[in-house]
């Protein structure tokens, strides 16, 4: 009957704290010392946040300053075009100006006689 009672006594003490869904707090341990150890948890899955913050940070900070990049090179493209369409223009200007308008009639007067004269001949 002793060994019995000597085999259930530790039977207890190895399983004591352990109750249905989880583990109870052994009574060696004080409240404190609990309390600290569940700060020490938060305080360090708090700190794997932050450095996931201060990682996800840094790679906005790199996607914008890579998107300014393109947009600033995409507008000097715009200024070098708008540089072209505007001499073009200019070129369009002075070939419709009223007084250039008889030199461009016998040019194109020129041009059309020129291309039946080659489509009678050639035919």
């Amino acid at each position: 009957m002793n060994a019995r009672r000597e085999l259930r006594n530790n039977r207890v003490a190895l399983f004591d704290g352990i109750e249905e869904g989880g583990v109870r707090a052994s009574s060696s341990y004080s409240s404190h010392e609990i309390e600290e150890h569940d700060n020490e948890a938060a305080l360090d899955g708090l700190q794997d946040r932050v450095l996931l913050l201060k990682r996800l940070t840094g790679d906005i900070n790199e996607e914008v300053e890579s998107h300014n990049r393109m947009l600033d090179r995409m507008g000097n493209d715009m200024d070098s075009s708008r540089g072209v369409l505007s001499g073009t223009m200019d070129r369009f200007k002075t070939v419709f100006d009223p007084k250039s308008s008889p030199k461009m009639f016998s040019l194109v007067a020129l041009f059309v006689a020129i291309f039946f004269i080659v489509y009678y001949l050639t035919r």
